[in-house]
């Protein structure tokens, strides 16, 4: 019985809190990004973005081959141009140990990738994948576009 009111708790605690917040760039940066144009020559862009409903008093970071993006709230996207023709490893933090999504990058192709959040036993672990383009304009047109470059590791 104890155990069960104690999940409940660590449940309730996670719909309850307030919503996580990070630095946002201005509106018409973020309707630029919304306008998913193609990437400069030679280059891919990636759309990594987070709109789940599912532990919105987190942050977690996002890397690309180690390099900090940022840290992700509810509903906000970041939008980075890479090297095209390259394989990159996109990461994210979790409960115990990253998570990561490794992709092939083709110059002047977009690439968006959803970071969603699970519950674990103690905090909520995040996870990444690659989303085709059609959803992925979906999904980020609703969404505000985050400050890059920092990272809580």
């Amino acid at each position: 019985m104890l155990k069960n009111i104690g999940f409940l708790a660590i449940i309730l605690a996670f719909f309850v809190t307030g919503c996580a917040s990070v630095p946002l760039e201005s509106e018409e940066k973020s309707q630029q990004a919304k306008q998913f144009e193609e990437p400069s020559e030679g280059k891919a862009g990636l759309y990594i973005y987070r709109d789940s409903f599912v532990g919105r008093a987190l942050k977690k970071d996002v890397w690309v081959d180690g390099k900090c993006i940022g840290e992700t709230a509810p509903d906000v996207f970041f939008y980075k141009e890479v090297e095209g023709d390259k394989e990159y490893k996109i990461s994210t933090e979790s409960e115990f140990s990253p998570n990561d999504l490794i992709i092939n990058a083709k110059a002047g192709m977009l690439y968006f990738i959803r970071q969603y959040i699970k519950l674990g036993v103690f905090v909520g672990g995040a996870g990444l994948e690659l989303i085709d383009e059609e959803q992925g304009k979906k999904d980020v047109s609703k969404l505000d576009l985050a400050v890059q470059g920092t990272c809580s590791q």
